[in-house]
């Protein structure tokens, strides 16, 4: 019996273009800048220390330091440090009202439908703890942060990897198998079950179906699914 539900956000219940054509280039944008007037406040010094080490270049620029991650972004890299700030960034575009965050009409429908029905809802994304509660707190619906009751982001380990399905199974108070894992990507869903989790996919947006996942095309066809 399914008691949690663990989100992935990009392609699951957002649209992967709202990431693509507005939140990385919004932070492409203002990175330059925000690194550069932020760099001696601690939160962000940890930040750019982080990526020095991920470099393997204690000493680098701050010309440097900034250049990298540029580069990260337009490689879509999935580097803890670049979430963070990235993060940070998006906070001023939300909080100035330059974005609304981009949630599925069906994705909506069923997040509050599985909470009303006792469901604990969890986030687990490549973007940080931070961005994801951005997103829901300003998104096309409000604050949905009270729907959720906790976050999790590469910190806990890569998506692609089992461990840190394992890792989230141990911080919460629900067996592996009660636990259904919701994303569009494969590799991801295949972690989740080697885990011990249920798995379904949402196939959108063109991404390869899984063959060893049940999949749905949006939230409407759930309980079809669910009741096969």
């Amino acid at each position: 019996m399914i008691k949690a539900i663990l989100t992935d956000i990009e392609g699951t219940i957002t649209r992967i273009s709202f990431v693509k054509e507005i939140l990385f280039p919004y932070a492409a944008d203002k990175l330059p800048e925000f690194v550069t007037q932020h760099a001696d406040t601690p939160e962000v010094r940890t930040q750019l220390d982080a990526v020095r080490t991920e470099l393997g270049e204690p000493q680098a620029s701050l010309e440097r330091v900034i250049t990298s991650l540029l580069n990260w972004i337009a490689e879509d890299k999935k580097i803890t440090s670049l979430k963070q700030l990235q993060g940070m960034i998006w906070q001023y575009g939300y909080q100035n009202g330059d974005f609304t965050g981009h949630i599925y009409p069906d994705a909506y429908q069923f997040l509050c439908a599985e909470h009303d029905a006792g469901k604990a809802l969890y986030v687990y994304s490549s973007g940080s703890v931070q961005a994801q509660q951005l997103l829901f707190a300003h998104s096309d619906y409000g604050d949905m942060r009270p729907m959720f009751s906790g976050y999790f982001d590469t910190r806990v380990g890569a998506k692609q990897q089992p461990e840190a399905y394992q890792t989230i199974v141990s911080q919460l108070s629900f067996a592996a198998h009660e636990i259904l894992f919701l994303s569009d990507v494969v590799a991801e869903l295949d972690a989740a079950k080697a885990a011990g989790m249920q798995t379904l996919q949402l196939w959108r947006d063109g991404q390869p179906r899984a063959q060893a996942h049940p999949f749905i095309e949006d939230f409407s066809q759930y309980h079809a699914q669910e009741s096969q």
